[in-house]
């Protein structure tokens, strides 16, 4: 899908690549044992590692390096079994090393892709260059005191997975998609939380733009974008920018910038760096990292479903396509899912969890992980539905109770006498009292107006308070009549 921005002298085409900082789900940082919990209290999770004491020696964490490994398995990337630590020299007042240990010429991960589906339905392949493992940086808190800015390192040292992408996105739809189907495999895998609002997800942004088949023109940096709709926002403002730069016979300078998200524009916050300006070299306090391809197959055959395999299996169960969609954006959806559909009629569980499930969760404001109905219950409802125990109204009736008291369909049931009525003999009596109530209809029916057969059937099912089997309701009305 061709997307352009138009300028005052014509046409222009956004040209975008994101490098992603995705926290890597792990216990501990990359090279100490310090705790990674979100929300603890300042410099409580801090070790002598991460705070730069002298003579401390980076121990590698095994967890986050097998973190990385899954990633690049699910990116559809080289695993390169020999990779590098390196030291990044810069000085800033919350990285009390003065310079952090990334990998730079040997990443652990190398080329891959992600699939993405856009909102037309057309599908497109993006690049992903590499990815590498890095540690993070303090955090400065400058609101906390009227003249001094405050050091927090309880982020210092927690591991970071940069995701780099090749610059094959052309619209801020581009943008957004792909980042949230890499959010969404991350997620998948359990390599990170994806909480972009924690800080365990975000995205420098790099955009350029150009004129139809020119090659690629100077990029600026939109540094630290913490949201989706951030970053597809931060495209529009830093392309339209750049146009206006050019347009007006300026030259776009290669820069980091920030995006103020008030006034929905890009500001510029330094020059941009160059690889020779961080005096990048090996760590001498590690050794190269060296993966056993056993090992790394071992990861590999554990690696859970992905969700475009995952979708894939729902339609061949028979859902619709935005269902399969639906139920697969988030890993928590999918499991709930599988849980009320397991040895149960696919369609239906769908239909009841993307309908009344959903809509219980927004009007009691809950979530997914957290639902007003577990599954196990919405499956023995569903169970209760199929061997005609409830009819389709009175499940309904049921499911609300659920939502309100959080007992079990079946206590439900039995509590408030829900149970549908079969029996044909109830039935056929319920039918004859209402045909004797309704003489003069009875006979217009006969007499030729057969849309009074609907009423009948209405009559009896409010006579018998919804428990009147439909079908039986139907079949014994339709004898009586004739």
């Amino acid at each position: 899908m061709s997307f352009t921005l138009e300028g005052r002298t014509g046409p222009w085409e956004i040209v975008v690549g994101l490098e992603v900082h995705a926290q890597v789900t792990s216990q501990a940082k990359l090279f100490s044992g310090a705790a990674t919990d979100f929300g603890a209290a300042p410099n409580t999770q801090v070790s002598f590692v991460d705070a730069g004491f002298p003579g401390m020696l980076p121990v590698i964490n095994r967890e986050c390096v097998a973190q990385a490994v899954r990633t690049g398995l699910g990116l559809k990337a080289q695993v390169n079994l020999w990779s590098r630590f390196d030291r990044k020299n810069y000085f800033y007042a919350d990285l009390p090393q003065g310079y952090q240990i990334s990998q730079f010429a040997h990443p652990i991960i190398g080329t891959g892709e992600v699939e993405i589906t856009l909102a037309d339905g057309s599908t497109k392949t993006i690049g992903i260059t590499r990815l590498h493992l890095e540690q993070d940086a303090g955090k400065s808190l400058h609101d906390q005191h009227p003249t001094k800015s405050f050091i927090d390192l309880n982020r210092s040292g927690v591991a970071l997975m940069e995701i780099v992408s090749e610059p094959d996105m052309r619209s801020p739809e581009e943008a957004g998609v792909y980042l949230t189907k890499l959010r969404q495999i991350l997620r998948y895998l359990g390599t990170c939380d994806g909480n972009m609002d924690e800080g365990s997800m975000r995205a420098d942004v790099n955009v350029s733009v150009r004129r139809a088949g020119e090659d690629y023109r100077t990029r600026c940096e939109v540094k630290n974008v913490n949201s989706i709709r951030f970053v597809m926002q931060a495209v529009e403002a830093e392309a339209r920018r750049q146009i206006e730069v050019w347009e007006e016979g300026g030259e776009v300078v290669q820069e980091t910038r920030l995006f103020d998200t008030g006034r929905g524009v890009t500001r510029s916050m330094r020059s941009k760096e160059d690889a020779h300006d961080y005096r990048y070299f090996p760590d001498p306090d590690l050794p190269p990292l060296v993966l056993e391809a056993g090992w790394v197959e071992q990861l590999k055959a554990a690696l859970p479903e992905l969700p475009d395999v995952r979708r894939a299996r729902y339609a061949a169960m028979g859902l619709t396509p935005y269902d399969a969609h639906v139920l697969t954006l988030e890993k928590e959806t999918a499991a709930y899912f599988e849980e009320v559909a397991a040895g149960r009629d696919a369609k239906v569980a769908a239909n009841w969890v993307t309908g009344d499930l959903f809509a219980a969760i927004n009007r009691t404001k809950t979530s997914i992980a957290a639902p007003p109905v577990p599954a196990a219950h919405l499956g023995a409802l569903l169970d209760l539905l199929a061997d005609k125990t409830l009819s389709g109204t009175l499940a309904k009736q049921v499911f609300e109770a659920m939502v309100e008291t959080g007992k079990s369909p079946g206590a439900i049931v039995e509590e408030r006498g829900l149970r549908q009525v079969t029996d044909t003999g109830a039935i056929d009596r319920m039918v004859e009292q209402v045909m004797a109530a309704n003489a003069e209809k009875v006979a217009e029916y006969r007499s030729g107006k057969d849309k009074l057969f609907g009423f009948f059937v209405g009559q009896v099912m409010k006579a018998m308070q919804g428990k009147g089997n439909p079908a039986l309701v139907n079949e014994a009305v339709k004898r009586k009549l004739s």
